[in-house]
């Protein structure tokens, strides 16, 4: 469904990215893992249109997405939920998820994927009046994550979803993260905690330095010795 092929890419004279290559399969969970810093929210950015890369291509349904603008990739079929949430405050719930159709037409799809968020997110409903900018950081992320789906997307980029939450709240944002891909939702994951998306993902990355050094299943990441040290807590 996604394939990126050798792609580099600068923030001014600094590279970020270099020569990283991944593909993702359709119905998948993929996810990216690595430090701070590695270029994992850099990756994301390039493939949604907010960053070009300077080499490289990226094909999305066969077709080279590399350097379009972001509202041409959005229309393509794949949103993100950027790190950090980034709802409109001043508006409602109701209005931030409404935005997330707003490249769509059809009435009664947008009604009835409305509903879904709601039942997906019962906490969404009993706020749906409320600004968003007084919600509590979990919500936040249940919004941001619901104004994806109400593009209805191909492919959900997600970056960093469980940053900031409480545990329980970590469980709920990745029982959904899986809801969504059984409903047919492919996702690109990228995750400070690597236990949790390692035990959702079929397949990782890892990234380090703005390389990929190690790809492979979830269960052999998660079994890896080096990834165990780096990024599992083991020992």
């Amino acid at each position: 469904m996604l394939k990126i092929e050798n792609i580099d890419v600068f923030y001014g004279n600094i590279q970020a990215l270099r020569d990283v290559s991944i593909e993702v399969n359709e119905g998948e969970i993929v996810t990216l893992i690595g430090a701070n810093g590695a270029g994992k929210s850099t990756l994301l950015k390039t493939i949604s249109g907010l960053l070009k890369p300077k080499k490289g291509k990226i094909e999305f349904l066969s077709n080279s997405i590399a350097g379009k603008q972001a509202q041409i990739i959005v229309k393509s079929g794949i949103s993100h939920v950027p790190e950090g949430r980034r709802v409109f405050a001043n508006l409602t719930v109701e209005e931030n998820l409404e935005l997330g159709a707003f490249l769509r037409k059809d009435k009664a799809g947008i009604n009835s994927d409305m509903q879904k968020v709601y039942e997906i997110f019962p906490r969404l409903l009993e706020r749906k009046k409320q600004h968003s900018g007084t919600l509590s950081g979990g919500e936040q992320q249940m919004l941001a994550m619901g104004r994806a789906i109400m593009a209805k997307p191909k492919l959900v980029l997600l970056d960093e979803p469980s940053m900031g939450l409480a545990p329980l709240m970590v469980k709920t944002i990745f029982e959904v993260i899986k809801d969504i891909n059984q409903d047919g939702t492919t996702v690109l994951l990228v995750e400070q905690n690597a236990n949790m998306a390692l035990s959702v993902a079929s397949r990782g990355y890892v990234i380090e330095t703005g390389r990929v050094v190690l790809s492979g299943s979830a269960n052999d990441l998660q079994t890896s010795e080096e990834v165990r040290q780096a990024y599992l807590g083991g020992h």
